[in-house]
Formats: C-alpha cells, structure tokens, sequence
C-alpha cells in the first residue's frame, strides 16, 4: 500500500526570491503535499526596502508553482525588524483546523507569528520544526550582554522544537554546542535553484556586460554584492582594493544603501575612482549576468549567518573569498580550491589574499571551474532529501 504524502504547513514572513524555487522543488515531490502561509506580501509587491533604500519588487515569479495562503497581519506597524510587525492570528485556527502532518516555521522566533504557530502545534500535538541560520551566538552589534541572553536562552528554545533545522555545518556545530543532542538537530542546506543559474550564467556575453560597465574586456573584476550596509563592511574591501589592486584590476559595487555615498567619496579619495564601479540595486534577473562578467566575489562581512550570494556566485563560476564570520565558508569555501578565507575586519588579510588571487588569472579561472563543481551536492534536491527524512522520521502521519 502507497503511502499517502505527508501533510505540512512552512509559515514564512514573505515572498523573497530564495524561498520560490525551494517551496516548488518541495511541492513536486509526490511524498509531500505542502502548503505555505505568508504572515506578509512584501516582495511579492514593490515596497521600498530600508536598507537598500528604494523600492523593490522582485521579478522573478515568487508565487507559482505550489499552494500559498496569505494569512491577515494584523499588526498596527507591519514589517520586518518588530515583533509585533507580523501578527498573524490565523496561523492558529490554519493549524488546528488543517489537519498537517507537520509544521515548519521559517519566520524566526523574534515575531509574534512564530509563538502562535508554536503554541499552536503544541496544543494540536503536531511535531513542529525550527531553528536558525546562524553558526555562531555574535549578533551584528556584537554586545556582550545579547550573546550572554542567547547562550541561556537557546537551549531552552530550540528544546522546544521537535527537529531544530540548520542551515550549514557550522550551525550544527554550534547548537552541539549549546547541548542540542546531535539526532535532533537537522541540516538543511542553504540553497538556490542551481540549475536556473548555471542556465543563466552560460548565456553571458562578458565582454557586452563589461563593456556596460566601461571595464576592459581583459581586466580581473573583483564583485561586492550585497546591501552596502556597516556590517557587510564594503569600506574593508574598498581599502584592500586600493592596496592591493594593480592597473588591470576593477571592484565593482552591486548593491545599494547608507554607505554608497561615503563609499564613492573614499574611491575617490584613495586614486581608484577610476577603477571602481557602482552598479546600484541589481533585481535577481540581472545577477547572473553581474556574476558572469566578474572573477572573485568578495563577502567581508562582521555578521552573516550564512551568505547565499556565495552560492549564486560560485554557481556561476566566480571564485570567493569571505571572512570567517560568513557561514557559506563551513561547507562552500575550500581554501585554495574554491576560494578563501580571512580574518574579520583585517584589512591587511583581505589586501594579502587579493593580491594573491589578482595576479594569477588562470589560478582564478581554475577556482571558478571548482566552485561550480563544488555546488553539485549543495542544491535543491539535497534540500527536498533532508527535508522528507526529518518530517518522516518525526511526523506520525508517516508512521
């Protein structure tokens, strides 16, 4: 006898262009019957986002290809960064009305939604999974007394999951840490759509992009892309750039927010304005093409749980180098083979391991070659794997 899908609920706090492609790889597999319930239509419709500081609409399809609800937020300052701003009260009467095998909550427990959701599994006795992309307890103003909360609270919290969900080695490493018994923490690989970016990246003309760009054809293109905001610390590879780049080297900035203007007057300050390039917001169907014409990606931030612009990038054939506060660098970044790794905030580190890298462009062709090969068992189906094991394992309706 067949044994009929397994039921489950993923809340989320929004449309956003990695969530899409997960929940449709999920929702083709004939083992699951999914539905996802949104506390918020950000993403899906053009908001102007705070940190990037114009307005964004995503424009690729967020909402095709499996079964969503839009739950009612009923918050009087909806958004993200509250938590009151996604209040949700349906989440409640959607659990204890639908009959799931399972409930997944990716919102994070700083919403209201999620103690909703919680409570509401607990009083249903629907085995419910959660947990964190982070592999380390340092938030990103790094105040000691947060840590200190953290590392008491925890434990307390993620006992409270039936499977605590991780994202990479590192946070696995780092619930182990807190006493999370290894058989209950699960890892779910930080992922994208693998195919539809090496799809895109092989239709790249680089020498039209570039040309774009106003950068030679046959310069070595050094790429920041994320929001240019303090803890992505933009200013650390601006430095090391000036430092350590040579005439036939360009940095190209793809993202916006608080910091460009600062940014642009210390390229100029430095003598490299010439050579540096802003590209503004860059929407997801202009990234594979930003990727494609450039040669190393540079994530030097203070603070990032994980870092999927690293996945996008060696996707597309880019080498990378990050700091050791980037949680890609556990399972993506081989050093030497697929990238490198550097210190936090050492700008004389950054500036070394650029120097290496720029003066060798057939060693950083070699890199990129790895870095895609690499992404072969980092991908959505690995995702849909851990995904069907856990909820089996854990869910009775599968019993």
């Amino acid at each position: 006898m067949t044994p009929r899908p397994l039921r489950v609920l993923l809340v989320a706090t929004h449309p956003v262009q990695y969530g899409a492609p997960l929940f449709r790889a999920l929702a083709k597999d004939a083992r699951l019957d999914i539905q996802v319930a949104y506390c918020d239509m950000g993403g899906a419709e053009e908001r102007v986002d705070r940190d990037f500081g114009v307005a964004v609409k995503w424009d690729i399809p967020l909402l095709d290809g499996y079964r969503w609800v839009h739950l009612r937020n009923r918050s009087l300052r909806p958004g993200v960064g509250r938590f009151f701003g996604f209040f949700n009260p349906g989440v409640w009467r959607l659990i204890s009305r639908g009959n799931f095998d399972a409930v997944v909550v990716y919102t994070g427990y700083v919403y209201a939604t999620f103690w909703m959701a919680l409570a509401a599994a607990k009083s249903k006795r629907v085995p419910i999974f959660f947990g964190t992309d982070a592999h380390e307890l340092v938030p990103p103003d790094a105040k000691r007394w947060k840590i200190a909360l953290k590392k008491w609270l925890w434990p307390r919290l993620f006992g409270l999951a039936d499977r605590v969900i991780v994202h990479s080695s590192g946070g696995a490493a780092l619930m182990h840490s807190l006493g999370i018994a290894d058989e209950r923490v699960a890892l779910f690989p930080y992922c994208v759509d693998n195919d539809w970016w090496i799809e895109q990246s092989r239709s790249v003309d680089r020498g039209a992009v570039r040309g774009r760009w106003k950068v030679p054809g046959d310069a070595i293109v050094v790429l920041f892309c994320a929001k240019l905001q303090p803890w992505k610390r933009p200013g650390d590879l601006l430095a090391a750039f000036a430092r350590a780049a040579g005439p036939n080297a360009h940095l190209v900035f793809a993202g916006d927010g608080a910091l460009r203007r600062e940014l642009e007057a210390q390229a100029k300050a430095m003598g490299v304005a010439e050579r540096v390039h802003f590209l503004g917001f860059v929407n997801q169907s202009g990234l594979p093409e930003t990727y494609g014409a450039a040669d190393v990606l540079v994530l030097p931030s203070s603070f990032e749980p994980f870092g999927v612009v690293v996945n996008e990038a060696m996707l597309c054939g880019c080498a990378v180098i990050v700091s050791d506060r980037v949680g890609a660098r556990f399972d993506l970044v081989r050093e030497g083979e697929t990238g490198f790794v550097f210190p936090a905030g050492n700008v004389d580190a950054l500036a070394a391991t650029l120097k290496r890298v720029l003066g060798d462009a057939v060693a950083l062709r070699r890199m990129g070659r790895a870095a895609r090969e690499r992404m072969a068992s980092w991908s959505l189906a690995d995702y849909d794997r851990a995904f069907v094991e856990t909820i089996a394992k854990a869910a009775p309706g599968a019993r």
